[in-house]
């Protein structure tokens, strides 16, 4: 996608604070955090929403979290705490039209379950 911010993000074309890339996924320092660590995890692959995953996507899906997993450990959250977030589409939040997973921790966290 020419225009997709994130896309650009992963091709090197728009800065960003990287904390680990492979050949499956980038991820980099969220610019407006909402807690000490807010980091988001995209696929390389361009994929809009989850509405737009495929079977072909499923191992994708599934090194995004272990993903998540491993950087909230090397951030020093996973003992304490964090959150795993994917927002689709206007009214679940997703701002950019980019698959990405949030890795959000490092406080103490309340959410609306208890």
């Amino acid at each position: 996608m020419n225009d997709c911010l994130f896309c650009k993000i992963i091709a090197g074309e728009i800065p960003s604070e990287k904390v680990y890339q492979d050949d499956l996924v980038t991820a980099f320092r969220d610019i407006n955090p909402v807690a000490p660590t807010h980091i988001l995890i995209i696929p390389n692959k361009h994929i809009a929403t989850i509405n737009d995953l495929t079977l072909e996507d499923e191992n994708l899906v599934g090194h995004l979290f272990t993903t998540g997993k491993t950087l909230a450990k090397e951030d020093g959250i996973d003992e304490s705490g964090y959150r795993l977030i994917i927002n689709v589409n206007r009214d679940g939040g997703q701002e950019i039209y980019h698959l990405h997973l949030h890795l959000i921790g490092g406080q103490k966290m309340r959410h609306p379950m208890g």
